[in-house]
């Protein structure tokens, strides 16, 4: 093994909490080793010297929380230490020194490693793309310089640098990075592909369309400077169980002194109540929930989420890229005259290839699907949002809306009956012509996704009392696919304000209730923000949806909000019952500690072991 890989491994010696844990336990160690050469005087110095190198800094945190009105769990820990010093009771002092560093340690332990899932996303931020020049060269080019509409090549064993779609060959991706999927994924062209996977085979070609900013890895490089900002929350459950422990803690100390007269009972009982299971259960369990989220492909914005996701007794879902895929298929496709459906999507979708619409990219996959061979473009204009026309294999081929064949010289009337047809039934259309006549319509549709029935499903029987959805879509559209999926409530024709309206009102209505908002669009970001908790589904590409969210599902699955809800309810239930089983176990040891049967150093060794214990427990919300 090289010294190298070893220094690697070693490198969690070097952080500071583990320095300053490591100098306590040497100082016990060494106190207790000129205590046993009979250096009595020597080893209390030593003890002495590690209580208050410890005491300063707390004592510090202490004022400033009580500045702030904030009376947190540190507060015992300090008068235990500054009343060992006190009575000279110096081991004591040392041990819960030792045991505050300890924990201080472990504490930031658990959040490198919940956190590890997500720096390890930073790590491959792609910094570079091969572009194709109009000429048809390659040139490096930094991945911030790529536009929507560049052609890039990314090559085996690459990451893709911007959100894109496959344009030539299919492709085999390495997704474990953004989903945790160990297999890599075969992507067909026409599919969509987020930036941050890593190409496992031959080289492809991809249109890039978002830029560097605002593709999936620029959304998750801010998304982790969230999570690592927000570690206060952590202690927020520990602060709640504070207030009633401290009280508690005081009054047995205060009793133990004045009914025996001596005041080293009463240091043994401010010891044993030292509150490391507050101190370390919650975060380590909270925090070990946020790791477990993430290898699911959750990523969650603290600790403080996963108590509130742990609540939610409300879930209000938007449908478009929610509930369904957000990636229209072909329904069916009709023709007029002579033409074939298969010429139809032919010429359609060589004409899309040029176009970094979703809807061009369904007509690409649908045709390498059926194997029709596809022509490159030339010639092509293209209008936003109402069509595109250009040159295929010598034909005119125009695609788009009645209006756009319209302005191209085509009379779409022989189609009309179809469109009018199709938009009775709530899908989308595009209108095929060729060289100035009819050809064909295309009907889309976006399908509900696989799992969307499962997902409601578990979410009622995780306790969840209502499902809603809240969709922009047509009343009639929407309450078809609340009946297919189980959900309770709908809301139709919704604009963002009215999203946002729907919210408070199952806030602040009869229900009362503790709402997540999912959604995945720019419409759904008020909403997010007025929630509870807001959960962005940001597959297939970032939105603004998940700056605005509290979570954001990384996977392109929608039952990723049903094991986010379970994973948080199983780590807040888990860091509360360690809270309350150290807590207990610590009042029987005061109970001992007050009426003499528990000296400090024997209660400082003890409260040890119900840390061990706590903490062990609060390991749980790791696992499955």
């Amino acid at each position: 093994m090289s010294s190298s890989t070893i220094s690697g491994r070693l490198a969690w010696v070097r952080e500071p909490d583990v320095l300053v844990a490591i100098a306590a336990l040497l100082g016990v160690v060494a106190g207790l080793g000129l205590a046993g050469a009979d250096q009595h005087t020597a080893a209390d110095v030593v003890w002495a010297v590690v209580t208050g190198a410890l005491l300063i800094p707390l004592t510090w945190s202490v004022v400033r929380s009580l500045l702030r009105r904030d009376v947190g769990v540190d507060a015992i820990a300090l008068v235990a230490m500054a009343g060992a010093l006190a009575l000279q009771e110096f081991l004591a002092g040392a041990v819960v020194a030792l045991m505050l560093a300890g924990g201080n340690a472990l504490e930031a332990a658990a959040g490198r490693r919940a956190r590890h899932d997500l720096e390890a996303l930073v790590a491959r931020v792609p910094k570079w793309a091969m572009r194709r020049a109009p000429g048809g060269d390659l040139e490096r080019v930094p991945a911030d310089e790529v536009v929507p509409g560049d052609v890039l090549l990314v090559r085996a064993g690459e990451i893709v640098p911007v959100d894109g779609r496959i344009v030539d060959v299919p492709a085999l991706l390495d997704e474990s990075a953004l989903t945790g999927e160990p297999l890599p994924v075969e992507r067909m062209p026409g599919d969509s592909v987020r930036s941050g996977v890593a190409n496992a085979a031959e080289a492809f070609e991809l249109v890039a369309t978002r830029p560097a900013s605002e593709s999936a890895y620029a959304a998750i490089v801010r998304l982790v400077e969230e999570a690592e900002s927000q570690r206060a929350p952590f202690e927020r459950m520990a602060d709640r169980y504070a207030m009633l422990l401290l009280p508690v803690t005081l009054v047995a100390a205060g009793l133990a002194w004045a009914l025996s007269g001596d005041p080293v009972r009463a240091l043994a009982v401010l010891v044993v109540a030292t509150p490391c299971p507050l101190i370390l259960a919650a975060p380590i369990a909270l925090v070990s929930g946020l790791s477990r989220a993430a290898r699911k492909g959750v990523v969650l914005k603290g600790g403080v989420v996963v108590e509130q996701l742990a609540r939610t007794t409300a879930v209000l879902l938007d449908k478009t890229g929610t509930l369904t895929m957000g990636q229209p298929e072909i329904r069916r496709i009709a023709t007029t005259g002579d033409a074939r459906e298969a010429d139809v999507l032919r010429l359609a979708a060589s004409l899309e290839q040029h176009s970094a619409h979703v809807v061009a990219g369904a007509l690409v996959q649908a045709a390498h699907r059926d194997d029709l061979p596809l022509t490159l473009p030339s010639d092509v204009h293209q209008v936003h949002g109402q069509g595109i026309e250009g040159s295929i294999d010598g034909r005119v081929v125009s695609v788009g809306s009645a209006d756009w064949l319209r302005s191209c010289g085509i009379d779409p009337g022989a189609l009309l009956d179809h469109r009018d047809a199709a938009d009775g039934e709530g899908r989308g259309v595009v209108l095929v012509g060729v060289d100035r006549r009819p050809a064909g319509l295309i009907v889309l549709e976006d399908p509900v996704r696989p799992d969307a029935r499962a997902m409601v499903a578990r979410l009622h029987e995780a306790g969840v009392t209502e499902v809603a959805m809240a969709t922009g879509d047509r009343r009639d559209v929407a309450e078809a696919v609340a009946a297919d999926l189980g959900i309770d409530v709908v809301h139709a024709e919704c604009s963002p304000e009215d999203k946002v309206a729907v919210v408070m009102a199952m806030r602040e209505g009869e229900g009362r209730h503790r709402v997540a908002m999912v959604g995945d669009g720019i419409n759904d970001a008020p909403a997010l923000a007025t929630a509870d908790v807001g959960v962005a589904m940001s597959a297939p590409g970032a939105t603004i949806a998940s700056e605005t969210a509290d979570a954001v599902v990384m996977v392109d699955r929608v039952d990723g909000v049903a094991d986010a809800i379970a994973t948080s309810r199983r780590a807040s239930g888990i860091a509360r019952q360690s809270v309350i089983a150290g807590m207990l176990m610590s009042f029987v040891a005061m109970g001992f500690a007050a009426f003499g049967y528990l000296p400090p150093v024997a209660g400082a060794l003890l409260q040890e072991g119900i840390d061990v214990i706590v903490i062990l427990n609060a390991l749980r919300a790791l696992r499955a």
